[in-house]
């Protein structure tokens, strides 16, 4: 028998069996810790970026931090002609009212966008924190290098602004160094109320905070795990969505879980050698960290950031006692591991920023019945989709069917009680959007 592929059929079996791409193992290739280190080592050397600090110094405090970013992100624009958009976003907070707060000031955001080459008003973001502080947050003055929190989340930052601006996306990377966050997460707040009055459609925001430390408070030295925090379902949610929930499952699938997962899936097939951790929880026990203003509004927000923290190396002031040097200082700040965590954002961002957009609908059935079916909306760009499925113990997407072009399908021999389940848009290079979890019943 004579076999005839067509066009659309060799496309099928491209979507269906490759794994990979190589564009992606080009960034991996890409991203250096050379670059890294020597960003880390001159946002140290402004002395302090507290927040309140000097603005009108050329050497010391956050005023020539930022401009220092700002001149960083302009000369990678220059570089891929211009395919930067660089500008400050700022807020003004006062004194009053707020107890970190020393004296009212601008909040300072720098932001770099990317735009996509066929949806510019779709964006996936990259945070890192310009700001530092000492034992006291309200020294303004005192050293406070913040070498790992969060020197190494900005400069992680700006490597990837250097990597990726490369190549071109459909949808937009947003780069940005935040200030701010110590205080009360104004940076993130300013600039997540922005996004909303701008209109922006926001895919979601990978939060880097401390990315280079790999030894630990307790003595375990890890270099190739790191935390993804993440919360459950929006804060914002509707009374309907809670009421569906307490029927149909969900209680953690909502949008940031769902950016949790895909980040979680990508480092596992082309970083195989790292240890991506999925952690249940918005940030660390009663902290916080500037996804969390994104989330608030509805945004899918994560926070990358290393595994094994060392709390005499953060909020501390430079000194020895007992034996112990306290202090963000550079040595503790191992650079191949920042680099691995910078990489890990770097593919993710491209990845999502060549993936189609999610189904803006997905309705799912099948209650006392041997089989899903399952209806979702078309997605411009999308040239199939891509029903998933896991346990519901299961923290990961663990099976899925590519299932092409359509928008309904029904899987048989499957009953809907012991398994969630969610769609996924894929893009002609077998990119894929996270995946939706079901927000309609098909009855």
């Amino acid at each position: 028998m004579k076999l005839f592929f067509n066009t659309l059929t060799l496309l099928f079996i491209t979507i269906t069996t490759a794994q990979t791409n190589q564009k992606i193992y080009d960034i991996i290739d890409a991203v250096s810790a050379e670059r890294i280190e020597n960003d880390i080592q001159t946002l140290v050397n402004f002395g302090t970026r507290n927040t309140f600090s000097d603005t009108l110094s050329n050497t010391r405090g956050i005023g020539a931090a930022r401009r220092w970013i700002k001149s960083e992100f302009e000369t990678i624009s220059s570089d891929c002609e211009n395919c930067l958009d660089v500008f400050y976003q700022k807020d003004f907070v006062t004194k009053a009212g707020n107890k970190r707060v020393p004296h009212d000031a601008w909040i300072v955001n720098v932001v770099a966008i990317q735009k996509g080459t066929k949806y510019p008003n779709r964006f996936i973001i990259m945070s890192g924190d310009i700001d530092s502080r000492g034992s006291d947050t309200m020294n303004f003055t005192k050293d406070a290098p913040g070498a790992n929190d969060n020197a190494s989340g900005m400069a992680g930052t700006i490597e990837a602004a250097r990597v990726l601006s490369k190549y071109e996306f459909e949808n937009s990377i947003i780069y940005v160094g935040l200030s701010g966050e110590e205080q009360g997460l104004f940076g993130g707040g300013g600039l997540a109320k922005y996004a909303k009055e701008q209109g922006w459609d926001i895919i979601g925001i990978l939060n880097n905070d401390m990315i280079g430390n790999i030894k630990g408070v307790d003595g375990v030295i890890d270099n190739r795990s790191f935390r993804i925090f993440s919360e459950p379902v929006p804060a914002n949610e509707t009374e309907k969505a809670r009421t569906m929930r307490r029927f149909y499952g969900g209680e953690v699938d909502g949008v940031s879980r769902q950016l949790a997962r895909y980040v979680h899936k990508t480092v596992k097939t082309y970083m195989p050698e790292m240890n991506p951790m999925m952690i249940y929880r918005l940030d660390r026990f009663g902290r916080g960290g500037h996804h969390r203003p994104f989330n608030d509004l509805g945004f899918a927000g994560i926070r990358i950031m290393e595994a094994h923290e060392n709390y005499t190396q953060q909020h501390q002031d430079i000194r020895e006692e007992n034996g112990i040097k306290y202090g963000d200082v550079i040595e503790h700040v191992n650079f191949n591991y920042a680099k691995k965590l910078t990489t890990v954002n770097a593919i993710n961002l491209a990845s999502l920023a060549w993936a189609p957009s999610t189904p803006k609908t997905v309705a799912i059935g099948g209650i006392v019945e041997p089989s899903v079916k399952f209806k979702w909306s078309q997605v411009e760009g999308a040239i199939g989709y891509k029903i998933y499925w896991r346990d519901t113990t299961s923290p990961t997407w663990d099976k899925s069917r590519y299932v092409g072009n359509v928008l309904e399908f029904m899987l048989d021999g499957i009953v809907i009680d012991n398994y969630f389940f969610g769609i996924a848009s894929v893009g002609k290079d077998g990119f894929e959007s996270p995946v939706v979890f079901p927000n309609q019943i098909i009855r």
